[in-house]
């Protein structure tokens, strides 16, 4: 009888420690939890207007503008006359620009952001300008009242992404993905592949960093989640602007300003999306293999040549007849290209007096055009993909630098088997 107290007695004993245990181990996680939320909560004290609406749980980082010098500014008559006057919005837009260009000192070495305040466009300003304007579709009118909004608060910053101690490891290339807040898996496939951070063949330093905005008010809060993501692998740039489809300009925009702040003397940039499969030794190798005149002025992909505006207002990519008007010039596919690091300041100088587009790949193309920069087509890059009897080839994917789109269990798939000591091509 004795017997069977004591082992109730120990047993006992033994489940009070165990419940201690669990209830210490609740309260640091409570603890955790706290600190967290002191080390992402901020006050709600910016001033709402269509690009810039507050998401409190994510820390906040203002800036003044920066103190780099930008170039002088010329901007190619190739790239004015192709773009005609004309009586649709955007062409008158970008004109009126153009004469206060030509009437202003642009020679000046500060940033031009002092004399272009965000002035949300008022309805009445847009229906006077663009008589159909009631036409067009709803994420039209938020784009068209924040195309002068162009400095929106970055809530999470990785200061440090390029930072060195040693002139010597300068980033050699860095990839910039532009991303939304709930593509979790498909970021972190590209961080075990191709945009794996580190020091590749010939001391090549290569860097990586995601582009996000803020969810959309239909997609459920993801603000905690993200803030821990940016916390633990120290590579998401977040900006306080809605993600969508007509803020990519906005993205590229903020991106250049960005990394003038952060990282001014990167060698090379790849800008893509987070569903494309890029083959990060052959981008290298490619980048090593240009002559010197090549690597100041590179801007490379796969080229899309004689493209003119699609009027169907059904279509992703619809582009009202009242707003643009004319041909676009040739710009790199937007799933993945590379450009020249030290084109940077000219790029964000040039920005400034090019009215936002809705589709970021032409715009891009309109600022390389009007730097005089020449648009260079490589085989290598598939922005609208491949055979399809090819797309789980490791061999066929050795020879190119990029294709689109690969989910990522076809990311992760690919990229281990194009680094087995089994295969054969």
């Amino acid at each position: 009888m004795k017997k069977k107290y004591m082992k109730l007695l120990i047993v006992a004993i033994a489940s009070s420690f165990c419940l201690v245990i669990f209830f210490s181990k609740l309260k640091d996680v409570e603890h955790e939890q706290k600190d967290l939320a002191k080390i992402t909560s901020v006050p709600d004290t910016t001033p709402r207007n269509p690009t810039t609406v507050v998401v409190s749980s994510i820390k906040k980082k203002t800036y003044s503008v920066a103190p780099y010098e930008l170039p002088p500014l010329t901007i190619s008559e190739t790239f004015r006359k192709g773009i005609p006057k004309n009586g649709a919005f955007w062409n008158r837009k970008l004109h009126s620009l153009l004469r206060q260009f030509d009437s202003t000192d642009n020679q000046t070495q500060k940033g031009p952001l002092d004399k272009f305040n965000c002035q949300p466009e008022s309805f009445e300003l847009l229906q006077t300008n663009i008589q159909d304007v009631h036409s067009y579709p709803p994420l039209y009118g938020d784009f068209l009242r924040g195309m002068q909004c162009r400095d929106p608060p970055l809530l999470i910053d990785q200061p440090d992404k390029c930072a060195s101690e040693n002139r010597e490891d300068q980033i050699f290339l860095l990839f910039a993905i532009k991303s939304i807040p709930r593509n979790f898996e498909r970021r972190q496939a590209v961080r075990e592949t191709w945009g794996r951070e580190g020091l590749y063949e010939n001391g090549l330093q290569v860097r990586t960093v995601f582009l996000l905005g803020r969810s959309s008010a239909d997609d459920p809060k993801l603000d905690k989640l993200v803030s821990f993501e940016a916390q633990q692998f120290q590579d998401l740039l977040v900006w306080d602007f809605h993600d969508s489809f007509y803020n990519l300009t906005l993205k590229e925009h903020v991106f250049f300003k960005w990394m003038l702040d952060n990282c001014p003397h990167v060698s090379f940039i790849f800008k893509g999306d987070d569903d494309v499969f890029a083959n990060t030794q052959a981008i290298l190798n490619h980048l090593k293999s240009l002559e010197p005149e090549q690597a100041t002025a590179l801007y490379t992909g796969q080229i899309i040549s004689a493209a003119n505006p699609l009027r169907d207002p059904k279509i992703k990519y619809y582009v009202p007849q009242s707003f643009y008007e004319g041909p676009y010039p040739p710009y790199a596919g937007g799933g993945g290209f590379l450009f020249s690091g030290n084109l940077l300041p000219s790029l964000y100088h040039v920005s400034f007096y090019i009215p936002f587009f809705p589709i970021d790949d032409v715009y891009n193309g309109m600022c390389f055009k009007a730097l005089g920069i020449t648009a260079t087509k490589h085989e290598g890059f598939k922005t609208f993909d491949i055979r399809e009897q090819d797309r789980e080839n490791p061999c066929v994917h050795k020879d190119l630098l990029l294709v689109h789109q690969r989910d990522p269990g076809q990311t992760m798939r690919l990229w281990r088997n194009m680094h087995s000591t089994m295969l054969t091509c």
